[in-house]
């Protein structure tokens, strides 16, 4: 049975709500890095990464299919329910035993929301970090919306804290107790330096060039990657986080947010964000 047959009464998130606000701006890639970390973190999730994706062999066409994925979720109307099938028909597949030798599946509700709650989590710190923080009533909002989004995708309400409050106290418990460190964790850690990446499809420019460009990308993906980590998570990695990483982190935000400023917004926004707020 479809997730739109199972679930008829649900509806997408229209133009009236906080996601459309927060999601769509293509600044929220600079947190990629932490989302993906705090995912992998996880032993489920990273042991299905390890043993079933592909994001070390294409890391682009990887990151494309996930904010495209991602922009569905919010943007796409009816579509959303259907990219929610196709998640979880995607997912069935992805099963095996980790390094803990414990059996895994990616429909594992635990895991299946984490991935969604720690998406959750990662958007809502860089908007605060990198764009402007959000009333707490606009974060609650943000989170119901959200935990609607999660049903679309087939958890269920005992799946997800019932609110924002709830939300708070259940991440802080998954990053203090579940969370590890673990051969995803570094070859992820690894890869953020760009050094080995090859230049995206779009890059029309050649190919020396983005040589010489790449040292400084993997350089700010992994500031903000770290940077926005909980900091309890970054010394559990060993992750080093001086005062001055700090003070760069907060320069690039202001940075960012000036420059953005006068960036119309069919360029600060993804297609998929623009033309449906567009109408």
């Amino acid at each position: 049975m479809s997730t739109e047959a199972r679930l008829p009464a649900l509806t997408p998130l229209g133009p009236d709500s906080v996601a459309w606000q927060v999601v769509g701006d293509r600044r929220l890639l600079l947190g990629a890095g932490t989302a993906l970390l705090l995912q992998v973190a996880h032993p489920v999730i990273g042991a299905g990464v390890h043993d079933h994706s592909n994001y070390v062999e294409d890391p682009w066409g990887r990151l494309d299919r996930t904010v495209d994925s991602l922009l569905s979720q919010v943007f796409g109307g009816r579509a959303a329910i259907a990219e929610a099938e196709r998640l979880r028909e995607m997912h069935k597949a992805i099963k095996g035993v980790d390094h803990h030798g414990e059996r895994y599946h990616a429909l594992n509700p635990e895991a299946y929301w984490w991935v969604h709650g720690s998406t959750f989590w990662t958007a809502l710190r860089l908007h605060d970090v990198f764009l402007y923080p959000l009333p707490y009533k606009e974060k609650c909002r943000f989170y119901a919306e959200w935990r609607h989004l999660g049903l679309i995708l087939g958890l269920r309400e005992h799946h997800m804290p019932e609110d924002f409050e709830g939300f708070e106290a259940y991440f802080a418990d998954v990053v203090e107790n579940r969370l590890e460190d673990n051969h995803t964790v570094r070859e992820l850690l690894g890869s953020l330096s760009m050094r080995d990446t090859p230049p995206p499809p779009w890059w029309f420019l050649p190919e020396a060039l983005w040589r010489g460009v790449r040292p400084a990308g993997g350089n700010v993906l992994s500031l903000c990657a770290i940077g926005l980590l909980p900091q309890v998570l970054r010394d559990r990695l060993s992750l080093e986080w001086t005062d001055q990483d700090e003070r760069r982190l907060r320069l690039l935000a202001t940075v960012t947010r000036i420059a953005a400023k006068p960036v119309p917004e069919r360029l600060r926004l993804y297609p998929k964000a623009y033309r449906a707020k567009r109408g």
